[in-house]
């Protein structure tokens, strides 16, 4: 069901301090705390005594403690205390997890620790670079992650779901173009000389006809940068000159949680306005809002698939960029099992 040997998003970099933070990876519990020169740490969440969650604990210094008998492990997973001082057997150790702090996130990686490699994360420069400003939330949503990846390859959505925000007519008009390659699939969209919906024409300062795109392009194992954006007509966006315009990569992250439920990390890199903070916290109030919409489409979707499994998903045209990020998904599933 999930991929391995990929880095999935546990946190955003504020929510983690010197306190257990718990979450499910890949059908994984995995802990995660601080320690006092701020690095980081992730263990397995079980105490293997009585199994509570370490996560119901407590960090001490470098270490974690178990909130049930105070059994006491160290960043390496190690058992380095018990009550009475007895000897401590070799069973008294968790599992330990590669984790790292880059582009405001903090991500764990699932597979074989060997393998972990930083060079592997995504390129989301734009995220902390200082030509940009970057803010956003997270939702737990009660579906499988696939329908989020579907959801964001095809933004034909937008028109029935996001109406008075993002949404317009011209999107379920506008061709698309799909492509795909051993790494990514992308889907383009433009629309030439239209009314840029009221989120668009609110950063534009403009509602003067304008020429809109939407790329969105997937990766493994469940990420898709949507670069966004509009500039006034005719004035060359798609050739390059973007400087009559205004862009957004929106950042989409999904970490599997269960085979029916995950974690949706979101949020949107801008190159105007970037030091207005006042404007990142009205994007993030706007996108979330949008987002929430998704998220009742989604998990009604769900709902459906559970309660009607002889049915299946069906596929049009404007589908396709959907359809070729699950079969990639699919393939990489392929090849793990061939190289297992």
């Amino acid at each position: 069901m999930f991929l391995q040997n990929h880095w999935y998003v546990v946190a955003w970099d504020y929510e983690i301090g010197g306190a257990p933070f718990a979450r499910t990876i890949c059908g994984e519990k995995v802990v995660v705390y601080r320690r006092p020169d701020r690095s980081l740490v992730a263990l397995e969440d079980c105490c293997p005594h009585r199994l509570l969650p370490l996560s119901k604990g407590r960090v001490e210094g470098d270490n974690l403690v178990c909130g049930y008998h105070g059994i006491t492990f160290d960043c390496a997973g190690k058992g380095v205390w018990v009550p009475g001082g007895e000897d401590i057997p070799d069973w008294v150790s968790v599992r330990t997890y590669p984790v790292v702090e880059r582009y405001r996130y903090v991500w764990v990686w699932i597979g074989d620790p060997a393998l972990a490699d930083e060079s592997k994360l995504p390129n989301l420069y734009f995220c902390e670079d200082h030509g940009w400003a970057f803010d956003g939330g997270s939702y737990h949503v009660k579906a499988d992650y696939r329908l989020m990846v579907d959801n964001l390859m095809d933004l034909t959505h937008e028109t029935y779901v996001h109406p008075t925000s993002i949404g317009q007519h011209e999107i379920t008009e506008a061709l698309i173009e799909t492509t795909s390659d051993d790494e990514s699939v992308t889907v383009s969209r433009w629309m030439h000389e239209i009314t840029p919906p009221p989120f668009w024409a609110h950063n534009l300062k403009s509602d003067e006809p304008c020429d809109r795109w939407q790329i969105c392009r997937f990766t493994l194992p469940a990420n898709i940068m949507i670069d966004v954006g509009v500039a006034l007509a005719g004035t060359g966006a798609r050739d390059g000159d973007r400087s009559k315009g205004i862009t957004g990569i929106v950042v989409d992250l999904m970490t599997p949680e269960t085979e029916t439920s995950h974690w949706y990390y979101w949020g949107m890199a801008r190159d105007f306005e970037v030091e207005d903070q006042g404007l990142s916290a009205r994007i993030r109030t706007a996108q979330g809002a949008v987002f929430a919409e998704d998220l009742a489409v989604l998990e009604a979707q769900q709902a459906n698939i559970e309660a009607m499994p002889e049915k299946y998903l069906a596929n049009f045209k404007f589908d396709d960029g959907s359809r070729l990020a699950r079969r990639m998904i699919d393939r990489a599933h392929k090849n793990a099992k061939m190289a297992a």
